[in-house]
């Protein structure tokens, strides 16, 4: 069984629903599942700690999951056009997994929701794309072939799925966001069906 580490960090929920979306497309192609995770908060209070185990939702990523996983799907809020700091802290912990090339190949994608449509979204796509790259992994982004890129209002982006949240962080998911998602996780999972098979030719 291949597998797709769907990892995320989400502060309004929009973030997770895009996952949850781009995990449908992922399980949708046979052979292949996805594994959801999320990160914990960043403190600036040295003292406080998050339990080992959340409350609610997603477990917390460790770097097994990485390593474990054949492919990644990476997705932050945009935070002035770049990914949250509680993402970043996590990759930057992720230095004795480049060191041994445990990436290297795997391919991954990225996706992302802001509440302003002009908020610096491919910015922030690109911002987790850098240390995807300095690991060695494959840049899988969402091709023009997928006609809603051409006519979406709302996110979108060649760069990988994105969610246009409003001010208020209160506009659900729209058609063609969704629709963006999980033609994202089937693409994602088709592509590493494939290395997976050649691999093991």
């Amino acid at each position: 069984m291949v597998e797709v580490l769907v990892l995320y960090y989400s502060s309004g929920g929009n973030t997770k629903s895009l996952a949850n979306l781009i995990a449908r497309g992922i399980q949708s192609v046979d052979g292949v599942k996805a594994r959801i995770r999320t990160v914990p908060l960043v403190s600036p209070v040295c003292e406080a700690i998050s339990p080992a185990i959340p409350d609610a939702g997603n477990p917390y990523v460790t770097l097994e999951d990485l390593v474990e996983c054949d492919a990644l799907a990476l997705g932050s809020p945009v935070r002035f056009g770049n990914m949250s700091s509680h993402l970043k802290y996590f990759l930057d912990s992720t230095s004795h997994e480049w060191l041994t090339g445990a990436l290297s190949g795997k391919p991954a994608c990225v996706f992302t929701s802001s509440g302003s449509i002009h908020g610096g979204q491919e910015a922030c796509l690109l911002s987790m794309m850098i240390p995807l790259l300095h690991h060695g992994m494959l840049i899988i982004g969402l091709p023009y072939t997928e006609s809603k890129l051409m006519t979406t209002t709302t996110g979108g982006t060649p760069y990988g799925v994105s969610h246009y949240s409003g001010m208020k962080d209160d506009l659900p998911i729209s058609a063609d966001e969704k629709e963006l998602a999980i033609a994202q996780g089937v693409r994602i999972a088709t592509v590493t069906r494939k290395l997976h098979q050649s691999e093991h030719c």
